[in-house]
């Protein structure tokens, strides 16, 4: 059984509640990356995303000096490194959840995402489930009412 130790990305990126949304902005963009773990020293704190960045930050005309605090997720989900990667999976299948900070006694030790699981061809059908649930759920078209 592979466990989510195993897989998960151990070398994050990661804020500090001193950081704000300007540059979580500028770290996202020269990693490339779309979610970055809030911490104290180890102690997961928090996430944001650039979505949070964008709807909870900017579009709320927030200036980019907005501290981190005011625009990331404090209560996360998160996932033990000794648990089953289709555990993993199948949690982020079931809360439609792409990433998933591995904690331990509150310490962030990794991340592991819905990449993670298809990349390592570990649980393909369940990481392509859970994506294509998110995916259709943030794609649903609006309606309009004139």
């Amino acid at each position: 059984m592979r466990k989510v130790s195993d897989i998960m990305t151990k070398d994050c990126v990661t804020v500090t509640p001193k950081d704000n949304i300007y540059e979580c902005a500028v770290l996202m963009k020269q990693h490339d990356i779309g979610f970055l773990p809030v911490v104290e020293g180890r102690k997961l704190i928090g996430v944001v995303t650039d979505r949070d960045l964008v709807i909870r930050g900017y579009a709320n005309k927030n200036p980019g000096s907005e501290s981190v605090m005011n625009v990331c997720t404090q209560d996360v989900e998160t996932i033990s490194p000794n648990l089953s990667v289709d555990e993993a999976g199948a949690r982020m299948a079931a809360n439609q959840i792409r990433r998933l900070p591995v904690v331990e006694n509150g310490e962030l030790l990794g991340v592991i995402s819905i990449g993670d699981l298809a990349m390592r061809e570990i649980f393909v059908s369940e990481a392509g489930e859970a994506l294509s649930g998110i995916s259709e759920h943030e794609h649903r078209e609006p309606s309009f009412t004139h």
